[in-house]
């Protein structure tokens, strides 16, 4: 488990209160910047940002994530890489950029990740902070707004009460190739909320499992949630459920459902559900089914009158710009650091509170 700059309280079962008491790097994305949007470079070939950036602003393209660290190298315009103003980023014959044909999964289809050690795109990304002049905001589905149903949670931190989170789900909700505590998407949030309400207390706990579908998030749902006296439940299954002899999508709504309600009873915390991207296509175990389990997601949350962050769809809005590889850790079904930004962003367009 990762562990923040904040005060850590030992509990059974191998779980962790963080009570945050700084502020984590937050990336920005208003209407007109971006801060560490992740690309991978293949050879000379160019690869798309997001936005078109204006030419005029200045542009920081790096190697890490956040900027600033010890290892941080700052790439340099014409000798490591070329820009244009359609967004269009390429390394230069001579570049220092990682090259990603030298990646061990570069060109496979259909591969077997055990077949390929060390798998993964961390020494590969560059991440890009630059200005435009596109006007862009999270769409806000009609279940989002329904974020309603998180009355109680709006009038705890109103009131500077304390607000307990868990945060219950797979590897990506466990912190997967986030590459710092503080960068986790639930972990942005809940400090986006105490930047909000600085009297309230915002305590949050890791309590998902690398490897898990709903299946064993039935089975783990009493040790890691129901025991630990939540507030607020953050609830992401779906990536594992979806892969190849995965857990058939009507049997995945069953289980939402039977989380919710044993949660409700058992704690009566009010419910954030949210929805899982499509993991690399490349990769052999796969369904290319996550449309069916991100939509069977946002149904259970209406259904059960559920806030939820349609991580799905926000998620699709970046990679119909980009390639898989540019926002994925492992190369498979990991966020990277920017991934992880867009699931915060999908869970702060719920406006809540």
């Amino acid at each position: 488990m990762f562990l923040s700059k904040s005060l850590t309280l030992a509990l059974p079962c191998g779980i962790a209160i963080l009570v945050a008491s700084c502020a984590n790097h937050q990336p920005n994305l208003d209407a007109h910047s971006v801060t560490g949007e992740s690309v991978i470079l293949i050879g000379e070939e160019p690869a798309s940002l997001a936005f078109a950036p204006a030419m005029s602003k200045s542009v920081n393209v790096r190697s890490t994530y956040r900027d600033g660290l010890p290892q941080t190298v700052h790439y340099e315009p014409g000798r490591d890489y070329l820009l244009d103003p359609s967004g269009h980023i390429r390394r230069t014959k001579d570049s220092r950029i990682p090259d990603f044909r030298t990646n061990s999964l570069y060109g496979k289809e259909d591969f077997n990740h055990s077949q390929f050690p060390g798998f993964g795109n961390g020494g590969f990304f560059v991440f890009v902070d630059y200005s435009h002049r596109e006007k862009w905001s999270p769409a806000r589905r009609p279940v989002e707004k329904g974020a309603a149903g998180l009355a109680d949670t709006r009038r705890k931190l109103k009131a500077g009460e304390k607000v307990r989170i868990i945060a219950y789900g797979d590897s990506i909700t466990s912190g997967g190739d986030a590459t710092a505590p503080g960068l986790i998407f639930w972990e942005r949030w809940a400090d986006s909320l105490r930047q909000k309400y600085p009297l309230a207390t915002i305590e949050t706990v890791n309590g998902a499992t690398g490897g898990d579908s709903t299946v064993q998030g039935l089975q783990r749902l009493s040790e890691k949630v129901l025991t630990q006296k939540p507030d607020l439940v953050l609830i992401g299954f779906g990536m594992n459920d979806h892969n190849k002899g995965g857990v058939p999508a009507a049997a995945f709504a069953d289980n939402l459902r039977t989380m919710i309600d044993r949660v409700r009873k058992e704690t009566g915390a009010e419910i954030v559900l949210f929805s899982a991207f499509p993991p690399n296509p490349k990769w052999h175990y796969g369904t290319h089914n996550m449309a069916a389990y991100a939509a069977l997601t946002e149904q259970v949350a209406l259904e059960k009158q559920c806030a939820f962050a349609d991580v799905y769809h926000l998620w699709q809005e970046f990679a119909g710009k980009k390639k898989p590889e540019d926002l994925l850790g492992n190369n498979i079904n990991h966020p990277n650091d920017f991934g992880h930004w867009i699931y915060f962003q999908a869970l702060a367009a719920m406006n809540v509170p």
